[in-house]
């Protein structure tokens, strides 16, 4: 690998970091604000709309200038929005606030991914995605864990303690201070982005009319679900990455009615999932190439299955072990097909714009999905029912998505017989 793509990796791993503490800080900021239940998997709704709103726009920011520079400029704005959290008064400032962080986070995402297939050739982005997803779940395992730490007590009491000469804060809580923190390693992240080198491809863009962005993301979106790989792999992290981001508020739900778990030992629980994930994904690069991408998908089903076992534990230790084997199915099945996507949206259409589609079919999903738990919330329906729905759900779906690559294969191979026989 490159020594840029080192610096990238740096830079991911800073950003996510903060990303992943600041949910955890925000989720016991609303609680200190006794805000409703439901209005918690709400900040992960408010954090994504802007991938889908900002959509049609994003992937052409990305390709309009190097993407080191347009890393910097996205985390600048989640520093912003740190600073809104900072001031938040009420649950609906916080979410606003939060929002703005969402804002940062979608402009960050193309170009956080669109430069891989700038900066490497397409036979390393495998290995490329299981780096930068294996980076990206270590950085939520303590994202998470720092998070659930910085909100402990114990600890806030130290950092509470920090003085400075000369110099009035004006932080008087566990959550200011949390939240400061977190800029901090924003800012660290903003530090590596301006490292990170110019690959040197051309970032003018055709026109900047936004009727004609508009027009031409509904012609990427309609370009990648017309082919035939494209469209299985953008289905297959589509549903992912809305599973993913409920499966998040589940194991808090899950580990406060089943293990008696408060807020900051359930987040840490959060990152047992996502250590399996990293593995899964490290598996994934070793063993996957590009070509054998969609023989993954059956674990797709399994892991659907694997999640309603979740009702059934008691045990820490068995609780481990479970969300480590969930995890594990998720990263290896998610990384080899999130590579084929970008191989095939580099092809079809350039990084940028491709990267805009994916996060628009896969913040859409979040949405729904979220808004749907939401909503089960809202109604009081126990949490072993909403797992046991949730696993059935995903399973189902893959199971579909796998039968869809099947019907397109052997549509495929029915071509080239016939094509091979009017030949003969």
């Amino acid at each position: 690998m490159e020594r840029g793509f080192y610096t990238i990796m740096a830079a991911q791993f800073f950003s996510s970091l903060a990303d992943n503490a600041l949910l955890v800080v925000a989720i016991a900021l609303l609680i200190d604000l006794h805000a409703p239940a439901y209005l918690t998997p709400m900040l992960k709704f408010v954090f994504v709309v802007f991938y889908v709103i900002l959509a049609p726009f994003v992937g052409a920011f990305a390709d309009s200038m190097p993407k080191g520079r347009v890393m910097f400029v996205s985390n600048t704005i989640k520093i912003a929005g740190c600073g809104l959290l900072f001031m938040a008064m009420n649950q609906y400032f916080a979410l606003a606030a939060y929002a703005v962080v969402g804002l940062g986070a979608a402009a960050y995402s193309p170009a956080k991914y669109g430069i891989l297939t700038e900066l490497l050739p397409p036979e390393k982005l495998v290995i490329a995605n299981g780096w930068i997803e294996g980076l990206t779940v270590a950085s939520i395992v303590l994202g998470t864990v720092l998070g659930g730490v910085l909100i402990t007590p114990t600890v806030a009491s130290v950092l509470l303690e920090i003085d400075f000469p000369l110099i009035n804060t004006g932080i008087d809580n566990v959550l200011e201070s949390s939240i400061l923190i977190i800029a901090v390693i924003y800012s660290i992240a903003a530090a590596f982005n301006l490292y990170i080198p110019n690959t040197g491809v051309d970032h003018r863009i055709p026109k900047k009319n936004p009727l004609y962005l508009v027009h031409e993301f509904s012609h990427c979106v309609k370009l990648l679900w017309s082919d035939k790989l494209g469209q299985i792999s953008l289905a297959v992290t589509t549903l992912f990455w809305g599973a993913g981001a409920t499966l998040q508020f589940i194991v808090l739900k899950w580990a406060e009615v089943a293990m008696d778990y408060p807020l900051n030992q359930a987040a840490q629980l959060q990152g047992v999932v996502a250590l399996g994930i990293a593995a899964g994904a490290i598996l994934a690069a070793k063993w996957i190439s590009l070509r054998q991408s969609v023989k993954v998908i059956p674990l797709g089903i399994a892991m659907g299955i694997v999640v309603i076992v979740m009702i059934l534990v008691r045990d820490l230790w068995i609780a481990i072990m479970l969300l480590m084997l969930i995890g594990g199915l998720a990263g290896f099945f998610v990384v080899p097909m999130n590579a084929l996507l970008q191989h095939r949206g580099h092809i079809l259409m350039g990084a940028g714009h491709s990267i805009a589609v994916q996060n628009f079919n896969e913040n859409l999903s979040i949405l729904m999905m979220l808004s749907l738990y939401a909503l089960l919330i809202f109604f009081e329906v126990h949490i072993y029912v909403v797992i046991a729905a949730f696993g059935l759900f995903v399973s189902i779906m893959m199971a579909l998505i796998r039968k869809w690559h099947l019907t397109n294969q052997s549509k495929e191979d029915s071509l080239h017989l016939i094509g091979a026989r009017k030949i003969h």
